[in-house]
């Protein structure tokens, strides 16, 4: 195995592409990240997905896999003081990276580029790009009317029942050409356990992307983020439930029909195996849940032998 592509969103995703980025060379993986959760705050664009991901392979996340680890409050604080919203967290470390962000991006640079530019910076060799440069933002149908994906997640702590979810911008928004080049060179596409309805399939949803890893040479591998009918963490649960989706692997594998060629999922839900291989996908039982960075690194060496050997390699 020589060049391995990960589509994440934010926690899960980061988690298991900072395992694939112990166990493959350097120069050899590239994330894919979710960028329909963007936002923009204080004028600056906010990349949460992207930032979780790059501060993980850096090394540098804070312990709720957000934010930076250790960082302080000062500037959010006064912010408070002065009159502006401070629901959404932005630490002073965290802040220095959106405000050279949205400097890069006034002055004409990409969001591809600039996230190379940012992982630089940090020391991080893997490849992290967006999805699209294009803007592309989620948008949640509830009761309380259309909501943007962070006043939903974030502002009101997710306790909205979920109606429907669309892309705002998806139907003109072009994928990342960094992002298409990598997935048609890739030996291994890796659907990280990441939230289906949210974080993948705006990824999918972009003109190319999905028949880009359809029409691949590559494995492609998807590993389910609900284990014994939970999410480990954030809304997947609940959206999968208010969506008319079966809470369980075997639903997430019924999502990722007609792409993925084997699909991972816990040792706790053995019993869906059968059910997930008869959606015509090779099914792989693993200890899942990466509580620590050997846990990541072995799953994602677990994941390139069950994908080699279906290769022949």
């Amino acid at each position: 195995m020589t060049s391995v592509v990960v589509l994440a969103g934010g926690t899960g995703g980061a988690k298991l592409a900072h395992g694939f980025q112990h166990v493959v060379g350097a120069g050899e993986l590239t994330v894919i990240a979710n960028v329909a959760d963007d936002l923009e705050l204080f004028g600056l664009h906010v990349s949460p997905d992207l930032d979780s991901v790059l501060y993980t392979l850096a090394g540098i996340v804070g312990e709720s896999g957000w934010g930076v680890r250790g960082d302080t409050w000062t500037a959010l604080e006064m912010l408070g003081r002065l009159g502006e919203p401070t629901w959404f967290r932005i630490g002073d470390a965290d802040l220095a990276t959106h405000v050279r962000r949205s400097r890069l991006l006034r002055e004409g640079s990409t969001l591809t580029d600039v996230s190379r530019a940012l992982a630089g910076s940090l020391g991080v060799t893997t490849q992290v790009v967006p999805a699209t440069d294009d803007p592309v933002r989620t948008v949640v149908s509830t009761d309380a009317g259309e909501l943007d994906f962070q006043t939903y997640f974030v502002a009101r702590a997710q306790r909205d029942e979920v109606r429907g979810v669309r892309f705002a911008g998806i139907e003109q928004a072009r994928p990342s050409p960094a992002a298409i080049a990598a997935i048609a060179e890739a030996d291994l596409i890796v659907i990280a356990p990441s939230n289906p309805i949210v974080s993948v399939a705006p990824i999918l949803g972009i003109r190319g992307m999905r028949e880009g890893v359809q029409g691949a040479a590559a494995a492609c591998v998807a590993v389910s983020p609900i284990i014994g009918g939970h999410a480990l963490k954030g809304p997947a649960d609940r959206m999968l439930a208010s969506l008319g989706h079966e809470v369980s692997a075997l639903g997430v594998a019924r999502l990722y029909a007609g792409i993925v060629d084997r699909f991972v999922l816990d040792e706790q839900d053995a019993e869906l195996a059968p059910a997930i291989a008869a959606l015509g996908m090779a099914v792989d039982v693993l200890p899942t849940v990466m509580s620590t960075e050997e846990d990541r690194a072995e799953l994602a060496r677990r994941i390139i032998s069950a994908a080699d050997a279906m290769l022949g390699r």
